[in-house]
């Protein structure tokens, strides 16, 4: 334990001196010697304020003796003034003595002479803890660079044809087909017209039931595992959500209408509607667009994995004490419910790891000079509105229009905040893409969901 110099903290013509006990490099108690010619003034001032609007029984507005105003609000309005000049000497402390701190100061209980003629408090203060941060440390990290196959580019180009391709009518329901069904049950109540595919159907063998038919067949199953989510359910027989959940009766579909999406020609005409006119002129050209689209969003997902993967591998190699107790303490008044002792060690533990990173971030901000001023806010904010108004059609908009719609933007400051996190989080990106020694590894889409997922 060491102390150290006091502290004269000057606010006007008041003069307080304030001590700071280190109790160890994470704890210390701050305390204020406050005298009553600081807030006696404001006191004064205060009752006089409360005499001209107090209403009390027997007297005239203003006309309150002062004695009575003392007696009634002197006792509350002395708490308040004294509070507030010890929430105005703190801050200014921990400014001037540039003290990093986690969370807020908390008053230790005591009891205080208030005629005496200085006030002493005490607060205890959980210390920033020291420490430093190796980028290396994510050595272990993966960066993935995912490629889009020929077998999911093939599969894609299928996609498309079919979703821009027309509906043909069939006479007889083969796999894949669409078919228009009433559905019902009069026990249940279950009377729906409704469309469908034979592939949602969750097994082969229920889905070979409705392979072979033509309109005004019927077929009779059961509702139990029907499709692999209930959800779907719900929607086929139109009941809520609670009946579908484990439904088992039979119910009947009528066939009315079974239909296929017939594939769109791959042609000049098919290339113009996806993509404009002359854009794209051959099947070879289409494969390439949809690999660049498709490895452009693959990159989102794999910098987002590694942006994760180095933030977890960071937490856990860069090891620092925090001021355990005098948090959970904190967290118990810190939220608009009281917490328990147990209610905030619980919660404790949940944000502990945040909190590792949040103190982590704010080193390396620090220490490579990522802090984010309001123009580089303003350019990144104008280059978004051009991305967006370019998707609209409005390639080359005018630096007036632009400008204008950035003023806007920059007057909402949730929309302020919600942009500075998405740039800091784009400069922390490429602070790690550069210094992160990170082990690349290319996979296709599946392989990155498997190996990743698990799935």
């Amino acid at each position: 334990m060491y102390f150290c110099k006091p502290i004269l903290v000057t606010k006007t013509k008041f003069t307080m001196n304030i001590t700071r006990n280190n109790v160890d490099a994470l704890n210390a108690i701050i305390t204020v010697n406050v005298a009553k010619a600081d807030f006696e003034g404001n006191v004064e001032n205060a009752l006089k304020d409360y005499r001209k609007n107090a209403n009390i029984p027997g007297f005239r507005k203003g006309q309150v003796p002062m004695a009575l105003v003392k007696k009634q609000y002197g006792q509350a309005v002395m708490l308040d003034e004294v509070n507030k000049l010890l929430q105005d000497s703190l801050n200014n402390y921990l400014n001037e003595e540039k003290i990093d701190i986690l969370g807020n100061p908390l008053p230790v209980a005591k009891d205080i002479d208030w005629n005496a003629d200085t006030l002493s408090f005490d607060f205890e203060l959980g210390l920033a803890p020291e420490f430093n941060v190796d980028l290396k440390a994510g050595k272990n990290v993966t960066k993935y660079q995912i490629v889009a196959d020929e077998d999911m580019i093939n599969e894609q180009v299928e996609y498309i044809q079919k979703q821009y391709g027309k509906l043909v009518s069939k006479e007889k329901s083969e796999e894949g087909d669409d078919i228009r069904v009433k559905v019902a049950n009069e026990e249940e109540g279950i009377e729906n017209e409704t469309t469908f595919n034979i592939s949602d159907i969750r097994t082969k063998t229920n889905q070979k039931k409705f392979i072979g038919k033509k309109v005004g067949d019927v077929v009779a199953i059961s509702t139990k595992g029907l499709f692999e989510d209930e959800h779907k359910l719900m929607d086929v027989l139109k009941v809520d959500h609670d009946k579908a959940h484990g439904l088992d009766v039979e119910v009947t579909f009528t066939i009315e209408e079974v239909s296929t999406q017939e594939k769109a020609e791959l042609n000049q005409e098919f290339f113009d509607k996806l993509f404009g006119e002359g854009k794209v002129t051959s099947e070879d050209e289409l494969k390439g667009r949809i690999k660049e689209d498709a490895e452009k969003q693959f990159a989102q997902q794999a910098d987002q994995k590694f942006m994760n993967d180095t933030v977890e591998a960071l937490v856990e190699n860069t090891k620092f004490d925090l001021p355990k107790e005098f948090l959970v303490k904190w967290l118990q008044t810190a939220g608009e419910t009281e917490l328990t002792a147990a209610q905030a060690e619980e919660e404790y533990t949940k944000s502990e790891s945040g909190l590792r990173y949040q103190l982590i971030e704010g080193k390396i901000i620090t220490e490579n000079d990522l802090q984010i001023k309001f123009d580089e806010i303003k350019d990144y904010t104008s280059g978004l509105i051009k991305d967006q108004m370019a998707q609209f059609g409005q390639l080359e908009p005018s630096e007036e229009d632009v400008t204008n719609i950035v003023s806007r933007v920059l007057s909402n400051q949730e929309e302020v905040k919600r942009i500075s996190e998405q740039l800091m989080n784009e400069k922390m990106m490429q602070l790690f893409a550069d210094k992160v020694s990170a082990k690349t590894k290319e996979v296709t889409y599946k392989d990155f969901v498997k190996e990743v997922y698990g799935e």
